[in-house]
């Protein structure tokens, strides 16, 4: 081939001794043909030693969009808005429900297995520990009639283990393949183990030493006025802006005031519940990757490390389910054991209580410490458990050990495993109440 006879077809505008030439087809209009770091024209071939037939063209990258982390941030900030006003709401609208109502239901929930459930089935329901926590947290603080204290303890208890059933359901799409089953099923159950474990220990303690409440109340003390009479910050009447429409309309629509509350209601719970749900969906989005390199360099941490991971993943997307619902195809692809994910998923329990603190501070009047006060519960209590069951050993092999029994038993059978988890989530609580009334007619 005489190379001084070659001359390629060039489009108009192109330099034959350039270095780019504009290429509309194969990359857009715009973007150059590049031969191992040299540019050239369109339908052309690379120059002296670079002409074989193994070179393949690559062609550069068009300009990055615009980064969308600003807008989704605003958006965040909008839904914690939302949020947080449907908790405020809230506790409005149990109000307005009436006196008789109101205890009725105090009642009931004064038998702390009953109140347990009721924390349980709310949390498996929404699917989200976060949405009950902040209910009960607008409960306790409503204005007039408020929960008592004593008995939304139990109720956090009972979210706490309702929140657990999203990594068990993610687990089962790994049923068909044996191998990945065997290895995911363990991850995702070892935070349903360890829920268990620390309702039967702190449970029976809180009844009979109310140190969870105790200890809530002398630190919402120590910490000072958060709420209280007093506290009119600009957050609360801008929440209560927020919320006024609601009312309003309620007020113009129903002239019981039982009906009012109930709209009130309502409402108020399906802010939070899609407030935390989109929030969740803007967050994971805005991370997302962030929140898979953190899970793993988690694979060579230290359990401490693996600890604050978990702890931080879940402040950051405001949701412990899918924290723990990231470890389990990890886990199936044999990418982690179940001695590392065990400190992910504590941590996950504790990073989660952060939502509930929020909630605390969207709630003012008279029974605003009391919304600090069930809030810290909910800190404490998974304290508690980390403390009681993870820094020994021995205590630690036990949800370890039980996670990998049921995994064995849940092998053998694919309805096997389906009964597990609903008796797990269904017929243990039943029988908690059961027993609470036999013990209650004695």
């Amino acid at each position: 081939m005489n190379r001084a006879a070659f001359k390629p077809n060039l489009p108009a505008g192109c330099d034959p001794h350039g270095t780019a030439c504009p290429l509309r087809g194969t990359g857009g209009p715009g973007m150059p043909v590049v031969y191992n770091g040299a540019a050239q024209p369109v339908g052309g071939r690379p120059r002296g030693r670079q002409e074989r037939a193994d070179v393949r063209p690559t062609v550069l990258p068009p300009n990055r969009p615009p980064s969308t982390l600003a807008p989704r941030l605003l958006a965040a900030v909008a839904l914690l808005f939302v949020f947080l006003a449907g908790v405020n709401g809230l506790g409005d609208g149990f109000r307005l429900l009436g006196e008789d109502f109101i205890q009725s239901f105090f009642a009931a929930t004064s038998n702390p297995f009953f109140g347990l459930i009721v924390g349980l089935l709310a949390t498996t329901v929404v699917q989200s520990s976060s949405v009950t926590t902040a209910m009960v947290v607008g409960l306790v603080a409503a204005p007039e009639n408020p929960l008592p204290l004593a008995n939304a303890i139990p109720m956090i208890m009972g979210a706490n283990i309702g929140t657990t059933v999203t990594a068990t359901i993610v687990s089962l799409a790994h049923a068909g393949r044996r191998d990945e089953f065997e290895r995911a099923f363990p991850i995702a159950i070892c935070h349903d183990v360890f829920n268990y474990l620390a309702v039967l220990i702190l449970l029976p303690i809180e009844i009979l030493t109310g140190f969870l409440g105790r200890t809530a109340r002398f630190l919402a003390g120590a910490l000072g006025q958060v709420g209280g009479v007093d506290y009119e910050s600009p957050l609360s009447r801008a929440l209560d802006a927020g919320i006024a429409p609601v009312a309003a309309a309620a007020e113009a629509l129903f002239r019981a005031e039982g009906a009012q509350g109930l709209v009130l209601i309502v409402v108020s719970g399906a802010c939070i519940f899609f407030a935390l749900f989109l929030l969740v969906r803007v967050l994971r989005a805005a991370v997302h990757s962030r929140v898979e390199g953190m899970i793993n360099d988690v694979l060579r941490a230290s359990a401490v490390v693996a600890l604050l991971v978990g702890v931080i993943v879940t402040v950051t997307v405001q949701s412990s389910s899918i924290t723990t619902s990231l470890l389990v195809p990890l886990g199936g692809a044999g990418l982690l054991r179940l001695e590392q994910a065990f400190p992910v998923t504590i941590g996950a329990n504790i990073g989660t209580t952060v939502t509930a603190l929020l909630a605390a501070l969207a709630v003012s009047g008279p029974n605003a410490s009391a919304g600090l006060e069930i809030a810290l519960v909910h800190l404490l209590f998974n304290l508690s458990g980390l403390l009681l069951i993870y820094p020994v050993e021995r205590v630690r092999r036990v949800p370890l050990g039980l996670a990998r029994g049921v995994t064995v038993y849940a092998l053998r059978s694919r309805k096997l495993t389906v009964l597990g988890i609903v008796l797990a989530f269904y017929g243990l609580p039943a029988l908690c109440i059961l027993i609470g009334r036999l013990l209650g007619s004695a």
